[in-house]
């Protein structure tokens, strides 16, 4: 009876416990952070040769703002914080932060200011400490335990003490040492990975997982913005309706760069739109220009974007520092440019000419196999079987296909985009060209464009032939990856003979290709490929083209009439 009763004694103290830590845990911050790295020393001297910049690749890799193993800084590198100025924004005593500081902080290479109130040290002290107190609760969870582990027992975790003083009280006289006191305190903090790598200190520095990206370009204006839904001008984009009823507002990270601007999601770190500085770039702020009070409103030739924030003078700020940071690092987007392009004139650009496709294509295949992190095509017509390099020599290894499904399975992202034809007119078949490419690899994205039902466009078409390796080397001017366009100084009226096979101990030299297409009888020689040389789905070599290895009598097609009198119908490629 006695160990029955102590039993239930026991139970019922840790269910009383329990409940105690839940109400205590529901008046703290809960919020997640990561703690990792050691205490950096402001006084160490950074050296700029060292390898601490963050690969352009990182933008795929994005995380939620409070989940752990987030890189937000250069690793080895400190940040430096100066108070440059103070601004009394009103003479009134009845509001309780009446100045704006300006912090300068600099990390490497990237130097950007934000402005803050008294207030705002205040709130971030406040929710270190609700944070200090949770981390030190040993609460029985697994995610709880976890993230206590991975704070080191050695390290700092005393917060450094804000001034005290309220901001009403403080003279102007005494505004030195108060910005001095400010200043070491915002210092400190950076020195402490504990506070560091907080999601509260982040939005208080304005910073993200974008930020310090050099291929990004310079750092601009970060912050958290409500967005307003809808205002694309592409049709086929904005809901049904233009009233209120179908507008939505979203909590969204705004990302300012020179030539760009972008919102995140908070939750999951998502990109969600992208919106280009062109020569239509203007702000505008007010309710009358907006239809919302504090709102901000940024239109370019795509998109008007309606932005919400939390007064006049902040919406000021925010419009203010967009255009300042535009007009100083991306003006050259802003101009009205020869031919009506985007782009400036850049001098002593690195150019190569191409005449004909078998130069052009052996370079791209070149380009492709080097890349490093990324690919993009964008094609009126694109062939996956296509032979990039002529004649084939190493089995299927210099087809476009494996060559896209090999990078891709190094960790290269490529992507895509097809003219979607109507397909009463045409039939080049995109949608089969988007099937067989998806099903390679998931880094292979692909998309078709326009949407003739929802954008109401039906008589024009994407003519763009690109091709753009690791943001660093653009094919342009126009030869699509496909069939019939390949073709040499010869100008054969087909790329047949071209693409015939020949064994690999065998040279090049020894392959006379102009003797091949007058012989009467050639002899197509069967391919010694190895498993590493082609795609694992290509065994069958079979011609895709319609019409070919058919007994049957051809009257419209002379070309495949003499294709099977020369006994060439099964060649690897057929001129459409």
């Amino acid at each position: 009876m006695s160990l029955t009763n102590r039993r239930q004694v026991n139970t019922s103290s840790l269910k009383k416990i329990a409940a105690d830590m839940s109400n205590l845990i529901e008046s703290l911050d809960s919020r997640e952070l990561h703690f990792e790295g050691e205490e950096l020393d402001s006084d160490v001297v950074h050296d700029p040769k060292a390898p601490v910049g963050i690969p352009f690749s990182a933008i795929y890799n994005t995380k939620g703002f409070k989940e752990p193993q987030v890189q937000l800084y250069l690793s080895g590198c400190p940040i430096r914080v100066r108070v440059l100025e103070v601004e009394r924004f009103t003479s009134t005593t009845k509001v309780p932060s009446p100045r704006v500081y300006t912090i300068e902080l600099t990390h490497g290479e990237f130097t950007w200011q934000v402005k803050r109130k008294y207030k705002h040290f205040q709130e971030l002290h406040r929710e270190l400490l609700r944070y200090k107190a949770f981390i030190r609760l040993p609460i029985p969870t697994r995610r709880h335990t976890v993230r206590r582990q991975t704070v080191k027992r050695e390290e700092a975790r005393q917060i450094p003490s804000l001034p005290r003083t309220s901001e009403n009280m403080v003279r102007d006289d005494h505004l030195s040492s108060r910005r001095k006191q400010l200043e070491d305190y915002v210092a400190n903090l950076l020195k402490m990975p504990l506070y560091k790598n907080y999601h509260g200190t982040m939005e208080f520095l304005g910073v993200s997982q974008l930020s310090f990206i050099h291929d990004l370009g310079p750092k601009g204006i970060e912050g958290m913005i409500m967005k307003r839904s809808g205002g694309h001008r592409i049709p086929g984009l904005n809901c049904c309706g233009q009233g209120r009823l179908c507008y939505r507002w979203s909590k969204r990270w705004l990302v300012v760069k020179d030539s760009f601007l972008l919102y995140m999601k908070p939750d999951s770190g998502a990109v969600s739109f992208v919106l280009l500085v062109d020569k239509e770039f203007s702000i505008k702020i007010g309710k009358k220009e907006t239809e919302t009070k504090y709102g901000l409103r940024i239109d370019n030739l795509s998109r008007s974007l309606i932005l919400k924030c939390n007064s006049y003078r902040h919406a000021l700020w925010w419009g203010q520092g967009i255009e300042e940071f535009v007009q100083k690092n991306g003006k050259n987007f802003l101009k009205h440019h020869r031919f009506g392009s985007y782009a400036a004139i850049q001098e002593n650009t690195l150019a190569k000419w191409y005449v004909n496709a078998k130069g052009y294509f052996e370079d791209i295949a070149n380009a492709m196999e080097a890349a490093k992190e990324e690919i993009f095509i964008t094609d009126w017509w694109l062939s996956p079987e296509i032979f990039m390099k002529r004649p084939v020599v190493e089995g299927n290894r210099w087809r476009l296909d494996c060559i896209l499904r090999r990078k891709a399975q190094q960790g290269v992202r490529i992507f895509v985009i097809l003219y979607k034809e109507v397909e009463l007119a045409l039939g080049i078949n995109s949608e089969y060209t988007k099937r067989t490419l998806m099903r390679l690899h998931p880094n292979i994205k692909v998309m078709r464009h326009p949407d003739h039902v929802s954008s109401t466009v039906y008589l024009w078409a994407h003519h763009e032939k690109l091709v753009i390796i690791d943001q660093s080397v653009a094919f342009v001017g126009g030869i699509d990856l496909a069939y019939g366009r390949w073709d040499d100084n010869e100008h054969r009226l087909t790329d047949v003979g071209s693409v015939k096979r020949i064994t690999a101990n065998k040279s090049e030299s020894s392959v006379n290709l102009s003797s091949l297409a007058e012989t009467v009888q050639p002899q197509v020689e069967t391919p010694v490929t190895t498993p590493l040389q082609g795609c694992s789905d290509d065994a069958q070599e079979i011609s895709r083209m319609k019409g070919v290895g058919r007994t049957k009598k051809f009257v419209r097609f002379s070309i495949y009439k003499q294709l099977h009198r020369h006994t060439m119908h099964r060649a690897d490629s057929v001129s459409s």
